[in-house]
């Protein structure tokens, strides 16, 4: 039997698929992981251990970095103020948000496309442009240097991913289930309550995944709009501009720690969330 003329091995076209896709998932796990495991070594080294080379891929448990961190002055105050600027993100991001996403998701309205675009184009003016607009009028206005007037601004980075998650998993329940609950009695409020808002929750959850990072992790808004009251990146921004390596590590594990602490908390939530993405 010639070559041309072999038969094809069954499966081999999804072996190779297979084998793809499980060094693609290996590959961009690695490529999150390895940083955060160096940030981790580096932060419980010695000072010498962290400029030292070969360098160590084991930690040496050194917990002064940290210890410095914890006594040092305003520290506590900043992260006492992401939090806070954080929280009442998210609080607004799904406020705002999930209403919009039904909205876009129910209704037909003339516009209906172009708002959708609009809601996009919000991530394209760069936020250095807006810096000296957003300054002057918050200090006419008395918002600035407050918690509420950053978080107003991390809500206006974090609204365009909150309307289009809850847009997305909204399309993905069928409207009959709320139809059913009409004709059962249920006003449109009652229907959304009892059917709709359990089966959004995990939408819900991941919107406020994406605006507590979005919040977490800003720092020009932060550092422009704030003096007294800085955020936690921002105070580090200006703290550890010229400190040694090791201690910028240390304050880069500081600021990574929360987030990933905020995500492992509600991680049911997104992994649920793939479910009703697919439907």
């Amino acid at each position: 039997m010639s070559v041309a003329e072999s038969p094809k091995l069954p499966g081999s076209p999804r072996r190779a698929g297979n084998i793809l896709f499980g060094a693609t998932a290996l590959l961009l796990c690695a490529w999150v992981l390895v940083p955060i495991y160096l940030l981790i070594v580096n932060t419980l080294s010695s000072p010498e251990a962290v400029t030292a080379f070969p360098k160590s891929f084991v930690p040496g448990w050194d917990f002064a970095n940290l210890e410095f961190f914890a006594g040092f002055a305003g520290i506590l105050k900043a992260l006492k103020n992401s939090v806070l600027v954080a929280g009442v993100t998210m609080l607004l991001a799904i406020l705002i948000g999930a209403p919009a996403g039904y909205a876009l998701s129910r209704f037909d309205f003339p516009g209906k496309s172009a708002f959708r675009i609009l809601i996009l184009m919000t991530r394209a003016f760069p936020l250095p442009l807006l810096a000296l607009p957003l300054a002057v009028m918050f200090i006419r206005t008395g918002l600035d240097d407050t918690i509420l007037g950053l978080a107003i601004v991390h809500t206006t980075l974090a609204l365009p991913f909150s309307v289009l998650i809850t847009f997305s998993l909204f399309s993905g329940i069928p409207i009959e289930l709320e139809e059913a609950a009409w004709t059962l009695g249920c006003t449109r409020e009652q229907a959304f309550r009892k059917v709709v808002l359990p089966l959004i929750l995990p939408g819900i959850a991941a919107s406020a995944v994406f605006a507590f990072v979005i919040s977490w992790n800003e720092v020009f808004a932060a550092s422009v709009l704030t003096i007294e009251n800085r955020t936690l990146t921002a105070f580090l921004l200006q703290s550890l501009d010229v400190s040694p390596m090791h201690l910028k590590f240390a304050g880069g594990f500081v600021l990574v720690v929360p987030a990933l602490i905020f995500i492992f908390a509600v991680r049911k939530y997104l992994f649920a969330m793939w479910g009703i993405a697919n439907r």
